[in-house]
């Protein structure tokens, strides 16, 4: 798993009397590349002798030692990384919340001196971030532990460029404990969006582009629990969590824009549904482009017809919504039994559908995939108030696909639902700002779920590509090109 827990390379281990069963190289020859995963053993009656970390914190990347002493001479001991798996949880449509499993990853195999001590030292993996146990165990039993923590750390790469110029933050250490797990992105204090860390073990990576005018501008990195930052984190009941507040300078020159909107539709899906006996060629594509469904075993020179299937309705105007199916085309099976349709993607919900052919009592089904794509801006350039339209066919409708999230020049404006609109999502807005140029950006997020904290819901999630609940999604991005108003001045009118 990218991310994984336990990335330790031992960097000495000539201290004195300390033994190390193998080399750093035979470490990394280990199955995994981060060392095996343990199980944490039973506690003793009370621990034996002493242990301790220093320094207590650092980043990913810095040196910490171990010590221990008055444990039993000459022995060997294992030591032992103790953090958590993150997984979303995501049952059919609906959005469950998060979860943390145990997980423990052996650093490294000691042996005692003949006075019972030992000293070993590690880099900081990229984990998780905030408190972690170091412990030391013997065969199934823990002797002793002391505790660790992660810090986290924000980068911004680059540092300056012109407008639409694609800012990185990255950003490592985030916690899985609550009040540690959620934080938010503000650039030039208004609120662009939520970055998480479940899966990816504490870290986070996403691109926003640079906007506003020449000069510089500032991002900040706060905690936020119920949903948008919290401002006066000194004050709350974890008062030591950090803040993180970076400077990027936009400079002149031409703008970095976006790709076409066709450029933008996805490539690859990192998990598509099984095929099934109907097999769907490509396996995922966008509204109206064509695809070639077949399938074996039917009666030569029989005529069949291909059902798709759907869901329709809304979850808020009361009258619920179900799923249906409808013949989208026909074909006869060749001389082998061998049927194929060849069809376009129908207009509809983003995600799985069904398809099916009824063949007497038996039928023979199979899965297609609608991915979401975007249509290109109606109106790219006016003046200030010029209208203009934001236009997405095959968005979906479980509760972690159904909306997109509209970012004005990194200021979230309001959000967007294709459920009740089968999967057309069409946005009327109005260009606002300075001449120049104006970056609208369509993030996913979460729309609802059984999860009470941190309430992450209907806000932009910015680390949508490698840590979204359920489905693989794609955001959208468009600029907007504000011209001076050509308004005759007052006294131009006099005259």
């Amino acid at each position: 798993m990218m991310y994984r827990v336990a990335k330790f390379r031992i960097l000495v281990s000539t201290a004195a009397l300390l033994a190390i069963a193998g080399s750093a190289s035979a470490f990394a020859a280990l199955p995994s590349a981060f060392g095996p995963e343990v199980k944490i053993g039973e506690p003793r009656n009370g621990f034996a002798g002493s242990m301790d970390v220093a320094p207590y914190h650092g980043k990913a990347g810095d040196s910490f030692t171990v010590t221990g002493t008055k444990l039993p001479p000459n022995q060997e001991f294992q030591l032992v990384w103790s953090t958590v798996d993150g997984r979303w949880k995501v049952d059919g449509e609906n959005y469950k919340g998060r979860e943390y499993q145990p997980a423990s990853y052996q650093m490294a195999r000691i042996k005692t001196d003949t006075a019972g001590k030992f000293t070993a030292k590690f880099v900081t993996p990229e984990d998780f971030g905030f408190g972690h146990d170091i412990v030391l165990q013997q065969g199934n039993r823990l002797v002793n532990q002391t505790a660790y923590s992660v810090d986290m750390t924000v980068d911004v790469t680059p540092k300056s460029g012109p407008p639409g110029t694609p800012i990185n933050i990255s950003v490592k250490g985030i916690g899985w404990r609550n009040l540690y797990n959620s934080w938010d992105l503000m650039y030039d204090n208004a609120f662009t969006g939520w970055l998480s860390a479940v899966t990816t073990h504490g870290s986070a990576s996403f691109t926003i582009p640079a906007t506003g005018q020449a000069g510089d501008h500032v991002l900040e990195i706060i905690h936020g629990d119920f949903t948008f930052p919290y401002r006066n984190p000194e004050q709350n009941p974890a008062p030591g969590r950090p803040r993180f507040a970076l400077m990027f300078k936009v400079t002149p020159g031409a703008p970095v824009l976006p790709p076409p909107p066709q450029q933008q539709a996805q490539k690859t899906i990192r998990v598509l549904p099984p095929q099934g006996e109907l097999v769907s060629a490509p396996h995922f594509s966008a509204v109206g482009e064509p695809i070639k469904i077949s399938g074996q075993g039917f009666a030569p020179g029989k005529t069949y017809k291909l059902n798709w299937t759907h869901v329709s309705g809304s979850r808020v105007s009361g009258k619920g919504y179900e799923e249906s199916g409808q013949e989208i085309a026909e074909a006869k099976a060749d001389a082998s039994g061998r049927l194929e349709f060849s069809v376009k993607t129908p207009d509809d919900l983003g995600g799985t559908h069904d398809v099916f052919v009824q063949d007497g009592a038996k039928k023979k089904s199979g899965t297609h995939l609608i991915k979401s794509t975007a249509l290109p801006l109606d109106v790219s350039k006016g003046p200030v108030g010029t209208k203009f339209t934001v236009h997405l066919k095959g968005v979906g409708w479980t509760e972690t696909a159904n909306i997109l999230h509209v970012v004005y020049d990194n200021n979230y404006t309001g959000y967007a639902c294709a459920f009740n609109s089968q999967g057309d999502v069409t946005i009327y807005m109005q260009a606002t700002g300075a001449p120049g140029w104006h970056f609208i950006d369509l993030y996913p997020g979460i729309y609802k779920g059984d999860e009470r904290e941190p309430n992450n819901f209907r806000i932009p999630q910015l680390t949508y590509a490698a840590d979204h609940p359920g489905e693989d999604l794609q955001a959208f991005h468009f600029a907007f090109q504000i011209l001076p108003s050509r308004t005759p001045s007052r006294q131009a009118s006099l005259n």
